[in-house]
């Protein structure tokens, strides 16, 4: 029988001089706000397994394999150049258009992809959670891992992209907010890991909230600035998207490598103190779902 996580309790036993049985009741060591991650560190071989899992499986069966990490990237970027580009006509703050889309794209597939490894946790391991104890937490960070490397490679297209354009010769300004970049995915990693948890523990128990969330991440690109600057808002429109916690976070990218969009410290700020509140509940939602999800799921 599979359990929700270590367990503290003894066998009944009889009391020989009354004849009465001492009962105990078993519950969960894990507190609301524990990490367990000593816990998460024994289960390391089990977090790698998920990694490579999730890189070698997603594109084992396909006649391209990898090249669907550059592939993917490339044709969105031709279609928002074509769309948003040509026929709306959004500028780019004078960056070059596949440099500014494939910046967009690259930074915005992390968040998404850490999000739904995140918000499918209970979901769709409830056939192995149900069999076997282990940190459940395993598997969110296993999806933050396995996205990053395909980060990494999409990352590897943007900057080939962009050493062409330096020998074409184009002036790009690249500057030292450029350096920022491990801490913006860092943000984007555990922004995608929170907010997925929140919504993982909540669709274990209501099933169709999961259909609503998936529409609204993909109304959410559009209220960030992943196809157009934060510039071409107007003063009418631009606090509502400064209120989006990942706006900081693009702008700040595209201000590094591009020298558009702009460097406001006061909004990473803004957006770390969001993502470490709104991590805090979703710890705390996650384990008290933890205990019970089985009931439910």
């Amino acid at each position: 029988m599979g359990t929700d996580g270590p367990l503290t309790g003894m066998a009944t036993r009889r009391n020989k001089d009354t004849g009465q049985k001492k009962v105990l009741v078993i519950r969960p060591e894990k507190g609301l706000f524990d990490l367990d991650l000593g816990n998460l560190w024994r289960y390391r071989d089990l977090w790698y397994m998920y990694v490579r899992r999730d890189i070698v499986t997603l594109y084992k069966q396909t006649i391209l394999g990898p090249l669907w990490f550059f592939i993917q990237p490339i044709l969105t970027t031709v279609m928002y150049m074509f769309v948003f580009g040509g026929l709306a006509g959004i500028s780019t703050d004078g960056a070059p258009q596949p440099l500014f889309y494939l910046s967009g794209i690259m930074m915005w597939n992390y968040f998404s992809s850490c999000f739904s490894g995140a918000s499918s946790t209970f979901t769709a391991n409830a056939g192995i959670f149900g069999k076997v104890y282990f940190p459940r937490l395993v598997v969110p960070l296993a999806a933050l891992t396995s996205n990053l490397v395909k980060l990494l490679i999409q990352l590897l297209l943007f900057v080939c992209v962009y050493v062409g354009f330096l020998l074409t010769g184009t002036a790009l300004s690249l500057n030292a907010a450029a350096f920022l970049f491990p801490f913006l995915v860092f943000l984007l990693a555990f922004h995608g890991l929170s907010w997925g948890l929140v919504v993982s523990s909540l669709t274990s128990k209501y099933h169709d909230l999961h259909f609503l969330v998936s529409f609204g991440m993909q109304l959410f690109m559009y209220a960030t600035p992943v196809i157009y600057p934060l510039s071409v808002a107007g003063e009418k429109y631009r606090w509502i998207l400064e209120l989006n916690p990942l706006t900081p976070v693009f702008e700040a990218f595209k201000y590094g490598c591009l020298g558009c969009g702009s460097l406001s410290w006061g909004g990473l700020l803004y957006s770390t103190v969001f993502m470490l509140v709104v991590l805090a509940v979703s710890v705390v939602v996650f384990n008290r779902v933890e205990r019970t999800f089985m009931d439910t799921v």
